[in-house]
This record gives C-alpha cells, sequence and structure tokens, in this order.
C-alpha cells in the first residue's frame, strides 16, 4: 500500500467519524447489510484511525448471532444475479456489482450451473450462498459453492460467515478509500 492510499484512508476514516449519525449508519449498512452490526459499529464512533475501524467491525461481527448473520447475507444478491433479498443502497449495489466481475463475462452453461448450484444450496442450507467474489474467477465460485454445499447446516452458516467478514473488510477499506 502506498502513501497516498494511507492517507486517503486516514482521511476516510476522519469523514466517517465526521458523519451525522444517519449518513453513517447508510455508509456502513453498504459494508455489511447486519443492522445489529451496524449500530454497535455506530456506538463505537469516534475510530480515530484506521485500524480502529477493522479491530470494531471485527469484534462485533464476533459477537454477531445467527439472526444478524442472516441478515446480513439477505443484503447480498445471488452469486451471478444483481437483486438482493433485502433492499440495497446504491453503494453496496455497485460494489456487489464490482466484486461480481467475474460472472458476467462466463458461458452461459456455467452461469446455469451456477443458478443450479445457488438453488441447491439456499434450498439445503436456507440462505444464500455467500464468497467473497472479490479476485475470483466463476469457475472458483461455482467449485467452491459445490464443495461448500455438501457442509451440515452449522458448519457452512460459520463458513459464510466467514466470507461474510472478508466482504466487509473489502468494503470498509473501499469506504475509507472514497
Amino acid at each position: 500500500m502506498d502513501s497516498s492510499d494511507v492517507h486517503k484512508r486516514a482521511e476516510g476514516v476522519r469523514r466517517l467519524d465526521a458523519l451525522p449519525p444517519e449518513r453513517a449508519e447508510e455508509a456502513l449498512k453498504a459494508c455489511c447489510g447486519s443492522s445489529a452490526w451496524v449500530k454497535q459499529m455506530l456506538a463505537r464512533r469516534p475510530f480515530s484511525e484506521e485500524g480502529a475501524v477493522y479491530a470494531a467491525a471485527e469484534a462485533v461481527w464476533a459477537e454477531a448471532t445467527e439472526r444478524d448473520w442472516l441478515e446480513a447475507f439477505r443484503a447480498h444478491p445471488r452469486i451471478g444475479a444483481t437483486k438482493a433479498a433485502a433492499t440495497q443502497g446504491a453503494t453496496a449495489a455497485s460494489w456487489s456489482k464490482q466484486e461480481q466481475a467475474g460472472v458476467a463475462d462466463a458461458a452461459a452453461d456455467t452461469r446455469a450451473a451456477l443458478a443450479a448450484v445457488n438453488d441447491a444450496y439456499e434450498a439445503r442450507h436456507g440462505f444464500i450462498y455467500i464468497v467473497c467474489a472479490t479476485g475470483k474467477s466463476v469457475d472458483e465460485m461455482l467449485s467452491l459453492a459445490r464443495a461448500r454445499l455438501d457442509n451440515d447446516r452449522e458448519t457452512e452458516l460459520r463458513a459464510a460467515a466467514g466470507e461474510q467478514a472478508k466482504i466487509t473488510r473489502i468494503r470498509l477499506e473501499k469506504l475509507l478509500q472514497s
């Protein structure tokens, strides 16, 4: 990371700290769709420095309940789709599209296979397949989905929560850098 990135993120922390509560809520909700996570992050402001933002995000997520996790998952579109089950703000929708960029150019049969595994996954586990798609090809995402399909629900819930934590971290970095 170069010094301009560090400077941008430091400015981003100052902006986040200075936002009125409703604007800060909107910004944090773009990073994670759990209302409990957002509420706890708001309560921990001001952060003063970048590391404090990430540490708070991890600590709050570590205390999250299954209900919080499922709410966060619903804020994402299925891999290969553009619309989430829960209402997404414009920033979150834009980030989802960027994160899933590898799916847009996939062959029709690959997209169909991904849709089928999404259906099977959701039927088995009761929530959408969550994977940190940033930097992954559609084939990688499909392979991971197939591998995780046979997990029991508890194992998969924890795996999905771990993926959500990765997504949240990446989105916080984007938030602070924007």
